[in-house]
C-alpha cells in the first residue's frame, strides 16, 4: 500500500496504474485530510467574497484533480468515473464551487482525449493532466442554453486559419481559464442543424478574442462565470478538434454523460453536507429541556433525508458504473443528475428549517448551501430536461 502523505494522488497513482479498494480509500483519505487542513479554513472568506481560490486552485493541481479522468498516456490519473465521482462528492459536501473548476475542464479534456487528433491529444493533454491549462466548456450564447443547435456563433474557413464571430456566455472558468472547448457553426445552411456545428480548442491569446463581464450570481461563487467574446478571431485550423468539421455536437455532448455524473455527485455531496449540518446541530441545540433531534417533527425531517442522500449516493454510483462499463448511459446520468440535485435542494431546505432562525445568518454554512443548491437544478441540462431525456430513452429501451 502506497502511503499519500508525502506525495501527490498523481505521482502515487503512477506507481500502481489501477484503481484497488484500499488505493481508492487512500485516495478519499488523501482528500478529507486536504479539506479538513486547507479548504474548510478558508471557504467562508472565499465566497462570501467572491474571491478567486487560486491557493486552493494550485493545491487541486498538485492532487492531480485536472487529470483525474485523463488517461494515464498522457499524464493524467485516468480514475474511473465511480472513484471520480466519490472525490467530487466528498469536496462538494463542505464546499461545491471548486468542483465547478475542474469539472467543465475536463469535459473540455475528454472531447480532446474522445474526438481529438493524435497530434491534438499529444500537444493539449499532457499539459492540461499537469495543470497548466486549465480549460473550460464554451456552449451557452445569450438565446442559447439548453437547445445547443440554436447558437448564433460562426466559424469561416480562411486559408490555414478560422475566423470566428460571436459571443458565449455563462462559461464557467471564462475569467480565468486558459482554453475552451467552443462550439460553432461552420455550416449556416445545414439540416438539421447539428450537421453544421463544429468543436474547436480556442486559446487565449489570439487577436480578437476577449472576455466580457464576471457574472454575479446567487450562489457558487469563488469560480468565475463569465463572456467570451470573439471578433473577427482568427484559430488556426488545426485547433478543429478532430479535423472534420460538422461533428461538433456529438462531440460536445459526448461529454455530457461525465458531466453530468459531476453534478450527480456534486448533489450527493450537498445533500449529504447538509444532512451532516443539520445532524450536528439538532444534537446540540435543545428545546423543552431535551436536543431538538429527540423531538419528533425532527426525527421525521432527518429521516427522510438521510433515506434521500442515500438514494442519490446509489443513483451516482448506478451511472458511474455504467459509464466505466462504456455502456451508453444518457438515462442513467439523466437519472443521477435529476434526482440527485433535487435532493440537494430538499436537504438543504430541510436543514434551514432545523436550523430555525440560525440558518440566515451568514456565520453558518448551511446558507451556502441552500444558496448553491439550486444551481445543480438548472446547470447541465435542466431538471426538466433530464425528465425528458429519461422519458425518451425509457421508451426506446421498452418499446410495446
Amino acid at each position: 500500500m502506497i502511503a499519500l502523505k508525502d506525495r501527490t494522488m498523481a505521482a502515487a497513482y503512477q506507481q500502481t496504474r489501477h484503481i484497488t479498494p484500499e488505493f481508492e480509500a487512500q485516495l478519499l483519505d488523501s482528500i478529507d485530510k486536504w479539506i479538513d487542513r486547507e479548504l474548510r479554513p478558508v471557504i467562508m472568506e472565499h465566497d462570501h467574497g467572491d474571491i478567486w481560490p487560486a491557493k486552493i486552485v494550485d493545491q487541486m493541481v498538485e492532487l492531480g484533480l485536472f487529470g483525474a479522468t485523463i488517461g494515464q498516456d498522457y499524464g493524467g490519473l485516468g480514475l474511473p468515473a465511480t472513484t471520480y465521482g466519490k472525490i467530487v462528492a466528498r469536496i462538494a459536501s463542505y464546499w461545491m464551487a471548486p468542483t465547478g473548476i475542474f469539472n467543465s475542464h475536463l469535459i473540455m479534456a475528454l472531447a480532446i482525449e474522445k474526438f481529438g487528433t493524435q497530434a491534438q491529444k499529444a500537444e493539449w493533454l499532457p499539459r492540461m493532466a499537469r495543470g497548466e491549462i486549465r480549460g473550460g466548456l464554451a456552449l451557452t450564447e445569450p438565446d442559447a442554453g439548453t437547445d445547443l443547435q440554436g447558437i448564433r456563433m460562426t466559424a469561416r474557413r480562411d486559408g490555414d486559419d478560422y475566423i470566428i464571430n460571436g459571443t458565449k456566455t455563462w462559461i464557467s472558468n471564462g475569467l480565468k481559464g486558459h482554453a475552451f472547448a467552443l462550439l460553432v457553426k461552420t455550416d449556416l445552411a445545414a439540416e438539421p442543424r447539428y450537421k453544421g456545428m463544429s468543436l474547436f480548442i480556442a486559446d487565449k491569446g489570439h487577436e480578437g478574442f476577449r472576455t466580457g463581464k464576471k457574472i454575479k450570481k446567487l450562489g457558487y461563487n469563488s469560480i468565475d462565470s463569465g463572456e467570451l467574446i470573439f471578433e473577427y478571431c482568427r484559430l488556426p485550423a488545426d485547433q478543429l478538434i478532430g479535423g472534420i468539421e460538422g461533428q461538433g455536437f456529438f462531440q460536445a455532448t459526448g461529454g455530457l454523460e461525465l458531466g453530468r455524473i459531476n453534478v450527480a455527485a456534486r448533489g450527493v455531496g450537498m445533500a449529504e453536507g447538509a444532512l451532516r449540518l443539520a445532524t450536528e446541530y439538532a444534537q446540540v441545540r435543545k428545546t423543552m429541556g431535551k436536543p431538538i433531534a429527540e423531538h419528533q417533527a425532527i426525527q421525521l425531517k432527518l429521516g427522510e433525508m438521510v433515506t434521500r442522500a442515500r438514494a442519490a449516493r446509489l443513483l451516482m454510483l448506478d451511472a458511474a458504473e455504467a459509464y466505466d462499463r462504456g455502456e451508453r448511459c444518457d438515462m442513467e446520468a439523466g437519472m443521477a443528475k435529476f434526482f440527485s440535485s433535487e435532493a440537494a435542494v430538499k436537504n438543504s431546505e430541510e436543514a434551514m428549517r432545523i436550523f430555525g432562525g440560525y440558518s440566515y445568518s451568514k456565520d453558518y454554512d448551511i446558507e451556502r448551501f441552500y444558496r448553491d443548491a439550486m444551481l445543480m437544478c438548472i446547470g447541465e441540462g435542466t431538471n426538466e430536461m433530464q425528465r425528458m431525456i429519461i422519458a425518451k430513452q425509457w421508451i426506446k429501451r421498452n418499446p410495446a
